[in-house]
């Protein structure tokens, strides 16, 4: 089992996780790489780099046959696989053993058992591990579900066997929505996994998601690292944890952990694993999934262990044994952690690309981030949006979450949407900060998230900015030794218009200089008087009206300006109604709304439409996105052909309404 060169099967921010670390423990490492991905930062920070394939997944990342193949061109004799793509796939665990070298994770069998939750329910169920009552057996027919389900009661959870992130997941409260729930159920588990197998459960309403970090290695050890909150889902996928969990209690953390470690034991589990389960309001848990691999969250249990989990899991394949029992294990503190994402909140969480104009991450005490990108890099709609996780550390929850609201506001990260400023209010809602936050969270909590509008200190920023910046670039053009007449006017100045875009919104905008490098800029009912002190890409400080203000800025390539302010971005240009002209308007025209793969096309030309209905289906970063029909009318052409890749703006098709 010795090693000394490592192939990282991954790619964004966990890649370059591993490679860190591999590099600190002086191991080789290789970086594998896919077409989209040959200036990715993670190819960068390797020793060496292979070339798998493609942009698309399916060709790269998850080809098993290159990433061997790139083994053994590169000396490589382990592979980690990270998170995502192949990392839970039983059949790659085995091919990697199976090429002669070491696989970086829990053996096939332990992987395959795990990773269908019927087959994991079952074996948990025999070790003793306290289960949310439910069916996971092997009869799949359409009676033998109805009436476990009547055996169950309602309301009860249809879950895909085989996946998770909330594919093939519905939640069943009327008997009589069933039969179309396991309907609906099978179809997206089919589609998703490749199985249609469905397993029920009873619902437990507004649970909290507390997992347990396990650890085992070859000598029969089995420990845990504490727990990490996880309830603050979207739609079943994770948005903020934290370490510990704010409701738990010395007692409950050793039955849980005494749980989670029986769970291992019970599938002879080698390396990191994560035992999930849901805690009821009564103090109750109950199994829910194992997650056979490092977890996205595991930097919070890092920060409150001061353990590095990659080298744990590098030492236990090479035949270590644990460096810590059970009782030497010392949680301290507080930590939290948020991923950030290339996804527009206020268009229901829409994946967003491309290129990344200025990235500068937080630092200071208690704070880490972990990010696979750079700037200049272009955000790519083959993988999934998430871009970096933010985390802080505190000797208290108040501490490590004020750590993280200004850890989010400092770490800049502008040219493509994010949800930083949804991550900012999530961690200011009293809820959260009264530590009283369930899976229920964010469906309470939020109903539609608007569009986040600049205030006019904003709007008087960027007019400063700009014309600071122009002013710069008109002095390096001209023939004046400095600038101390910059700004002078013997008329005292005259105002200039700066009218200011910002989305489908226009600011009309006048500005006067005084002196070098200040601004009186005025709206229609307004004006600050803006000073800039400071300006140190990718930040600036300024003064308005007497009162400190610091903020991310990037010029954009064309004359616009990015700016971020307590976590909200927002972009600015100079207004041209000229160029509106050559937009397209009417809502009979349908365009997509990001890069993807059409996955179909389910109208022709003639067919009559209802708004609402689904005319295609794009797919971008691993979701798929329907595009449904704006009016009613019949469809006038069609563009596109499923199986076709198009850019955001492509006309996928129009329609031509009816007349009323």
């Amino acid at each position: 089992m010795a090693f000394d060169t490592i192939l990282v099967a991954n790619r964004g921010e966990i890649a370059c996780r591993i490679l860190k670390t591999a590099r600190a423990m002086g191991l080789r490492s290789v970086a594998v790489y896919s077409d989209a991905d040959a200036g990715a930062p993670h190819v960068a920070l390797a020793d060496d780099a292979v070339r798998i394939g493609p942009a698309t997944a399916a060709q790269s990342y998850l080809n098993t046959d290159a990433i061997l193949d790139a083994a053994r061109r590169s000396g490589a004799q382990a592979i980690h696989p990270g998170y995502g793509f192949l990392s839970e796939n039983a059949d790659f665990a085995r091919a990697v053993v199976a090429a002669g070298l070491t696989f970086i994770g829990p053996d096939a069998h332990a992987v395959e058992v795990m990773g269908d939750k019927a087959a994991a329910k079952r074996a948990m169920i025999a070790a003793g591990v306290p289960c949310v009552p439910g069916y996971q057996g092997t009869d799949q027919s359409d009676p033998t579900l109805l009436a476990e389900a009547d055996r169950i009661g309602f309301p009860l959870m249809v879950k895909a066997a085989a996946g998770g992130g909330g594919r093939g997941m519905r939640l069943v409260a009327d008997p009589a929505d069933l039969p179309d729930a396991i309907t609906r159920a099978r179809n997206e588990a089919q589609a998703a996994f490749g199985s249609d197998a469905l397993i029920l459960e009873r619902a437990v309403q507004r649970p909290r998601h507390v997992e347990i970090q396990v650890f085992a290695d070859a000598h029969g050890n089995v420990i845990h690292l504490g727990e990490r909150d996880c309830s603050v889902q979207r739609r079943h996928q994770k948005v903020v944890e934290e370490a510990p969990c704010p409701v738990m209690t010395s007692e409950l953390r050793a039955a849980m952990g005494r749980a989670a470690t029986d769970a291992a034991r019970a599938v002879d589990y080698r390396g990191a694993g994560t035992v999930e389960f849901l805690l009821d309001a009564s103090g109750a848990f109950y199994f829910l999934e194992m997650n056979t691999r490092l977890q996205v969250e595991h930097p919070v249990t890092e920060m409150v262990t001061g353990l590095d989990l990659v080298a744990w899991q590098i030492a236990v394949a090479q035949g270590a044994p644990l460096p810590l029992s059970q009782d030497q294990v010392d949680l301290r503190g507080h930590a939290i952690e948020v991923r950030l994402y290339a996804e527009n909140p206020a268009q229901d969480f829409l994946p967003a690309t491309g290129r990344i104009a200025q990235f500068c991450p937080a630092d200071g005490e208690g704070i880490r981030v972990d990010a696979g990108i750079a700037t200049g890099q272009t955000v790519s709609p083959h993988y999934d949006p998430m871009l970096a996780k933010v985390i802080a550390h505190g000797p208290t929850r108040e501490i490590a979450r004020q750590r993280l609201l200004a850890a989010l506001d400092q770490t800049v990260l502008l040219g493509v949407t994010t949800n930083a400023g949804h991550l900012a209010d999530i961690l200011r809602q009293p809820a959260f900060v009264a530590g009283e936050a369930t899976t229920a969270f964010i469906a309470e909590t939020y109903d539609a998230i608007a569009t986040p509008c600049p205030d006019t200190r904003h709007l008087a920023c960027a007019a400063a900015l700009l014309l600071q910046n122009e002013t710069a670039a008109a002095l390096a053009a001209s023939t004046l030794p400095d600038d101390s007449l910059s700004g002078f006017a013997s008329d005292g100045g005259l105002p200039v218009p700066v009218d200011l875009s910002q989305g489908d919104s226009v600011s009309t905008l006048s500005a006067r200089a005084e002196g070098a490098a200040g601004w009186m800029i005025r709206g229609a009912d307004w004006e600050h008087r803006v000073e800039i002190r400071e300006v140190t890409p990718p930040r600036a400080r300024l003064v308005v009206d007497g009162r400190g203000l610091s903020v991310g800025f990037a010029m954009d390539e064309a004359d616009g300006l990015y700016l971020q302010s307590e976590a909200q971005s927002f972009h600015f240009a100079r207004h041209r109604p000229w160029a509106d002209a050559a937009a397209m308007d009417g809502n009979g025209t349908h365009a997509a709304p990001m890069p993807g793969l059409v996955v179909s096309v389910d109208v022709a030309p003639g067919d009559q439409v209802e708004k609402g209905q689904v005319l295609a289906v794009l797919e971008a970063m691993k979701m798929q996105h329907l595009l449904r029909a704006a009016v009613d009318g019949s469809i006038a052409e069609v563009f596109v052909a499923t199986g076709q890749q198009i850019d955001s703006g492509t006309v996928i098709l129009t329609i031509e309404e009816v007349e009323e």
